[in-house]
């Protein structure tokens, strides 16, 4: 998959670091949501990571059937891909494999989701801005355990895209599975205000430190 890659100036050699996989949402692409991660580099590896259908004017993970329904097929492959972009990762770069982070909007925080569950604890934490987690993920995926999972997921109360009811749905559902959810609800619609990336980013940054 294509990437954009930000990591410390300075690498130390044999010392392995925090990495944030970060997912876009539909019809973006890897370079916008850096700006939500700018200066967070010094301490992470950044991994921007494009989505491998064109969907003008950028590019998406997925394709969607209806509101609120991923095309399945399509779907999972974008799953499988991206969990192996971690796994690729994990082995060219000096990653510390027990703190991997994903940090998703819209789409990308559906994607970011439906991986947590999926891989379970080999997560250490997520951001979901904007998201829901599909039915059939729910109802037909293998979930792996998820109690040493952190959460940090946002919503916007006026969302005329993905409704807010979806993101407290998501909130309950992680929160049902014994992880760790911070759930933090912005007045706004479809975007990331510059409160929520203030919160969001100390979250992370006070996880990582746990």
């Amino acid at each position: 998959m294509i990437y954009e890659l930000r990591k410390p100036s300075k690498v130390e050699p044999n010392k392995t670091y925090p990495a944030i996989f970060v997912l876009h949402g539909m019809g973006s692409n890897e370079q916008n949501m850096l700006t939500l991660v700018d200066g967070m580099e010094d301490r992470f590896y950044i991994f921007s990571v494009r989505g491998h259908l064109s969907q003008p004017p950028g590019f998406a993970y997925f394709t969607i059937q209806g509101y609120g329904k991923p095309h399945r097929e399509v779907f999972d492959h974008a799953i499988g891909q991206l969990a192996s972009f971690i796994d690729y990762a994990a082995e060219h770069y000096p990653l510390d494999q027990g703190h991997f982070y994903l940090l998703g909007f819209s789409q990308g925080a559906i994607a970011s989701m439906t991986l947590g569950l999926t891989l379970g604890n080999r997560i250490k934490g997520i951001v979901a801005l904007s998201g829901y987690i599909p039915g059939f993920v729910k109802e037909e995926y293998t979930i792996n355990p998820v109690n040493q999972l952190s959460m940090f997921i946002s919503h916007g109360e006026f969302d005329n895209v993905l409704p807010y009811e979806w993101g407290v749905e998501s909130n309950k559902f992680f929160k049902g599975l014994d992880a760790q959810v911070t759930f933090q609800a912005y007045p706004e619609g479809h975007t990331v205000s510059l409160k929520n990336q203030q919160d969001f980013t100390k979250w992370i940054l006070d996880d990582l430190n746990q």
